[in-house]
């Protein structure tokens, strides 16, 4: 009986034990919950191959260059935010590793380092369109032309690892017209890192050409006529 009462009370006592480790168990696991998923996140991007460091990509939200891969968290030097383009912002943030299972992963450098960028230029109605789209073609030519054949070859290589069509990479010239003027539009392929100067570059050479054109070609802008409004006659008859 003795032996039947000491086994009874252990096993009531191993029972309250049981029950509590068991609930400290799950609140450290949900305590260390990020810690947990920030490292599978770490291995995810190590043998995944997400990114690596160096790479530009864009993780939470945040756009900016890899410069650490840590075991909890990624730490990028921020681009863009309050400045344009894709310049450096100066701040470095801190990602939890744990985002590559929350949020789309860009990588903008990846197995392709380049861009499908465009910029716009409205020419009067008027104006050559011949002679504008010629204008527009020999510059995108002159400024973005030897970016092509690297961008081909470097398309050639993701076509190899995916399965991806055919596409071009020399610069196109498109027209659209509107109310206002006619609409060109140039498409090209940029080096990543290069965006906002190649723009400069293009913008530059554009109204270049354009002031060297004898007034054939013109940039529009929207104009308004103010109409002067009617004499009211406010005489009232005897």
């Amino acid at each position: 009986m003795g032996i039947l009462y000491v086994a009874t009370v252990f096993s009531d006592r191993l029972g309250s034990l049981t029950v509590a480790f068991g609930v400290a168990g799950a609140g450290i696991a949900f305590a260390l919950q990020e810690v947990i998923v920030s490292v599978a996140g770490w291995l995810t991007v190590s043998i995944g191959s997400f990114y690596r460091t160096g790479d530009r990509v864009q993780l939470g939200g945040i756009v900016g260059d890899v410069i650490d891969i840590g075991v909890l968290r990624t730490t990028v030097m921020e681009c863009g935010e309050w400045v344009r383009g894709d310049n450096y912002s100066g701040r470095i943030v801190r990602i939890a590793n744990s985002f590559v299972f929350k949020e789309p992963v860009f990588n903008y450098s990846a197995d392709f380092p380049f861009l499908w960028d465009e910029i716009t230029v409205p020419v009067k109605y008027g104006c050559s369109v011949r002679l504008a789209r010629e204008t527009l073609q020999h510059v995108a030519e002159e400024v973005v032309g030897s970016t092509a054949p690297q961008a081909h070859a470097a398309w050639r290589q993701v076509a190899q690892k995916y399965p991806v069509g055919t596409v071009s990479t020399e610069s196109v010239v498109t027209l659209a017209a509107n109310d206002n003027w006619m609409e060109f539009t140039i498409r090209y392929v940029v080096d990543y890192r290069s965006r906002r100067a190649t723009k400069d570059q293009l913008f530059t050479r554009v109204l270049e050409e354009i002031e060297g054109s004898d007034g054939l070609l013109a940039i529009a802008s929207t104009t308004l006529q103010l109409v002067d409004l009617p004499v009211v006659d406010l005489r009232r008859e005897e």
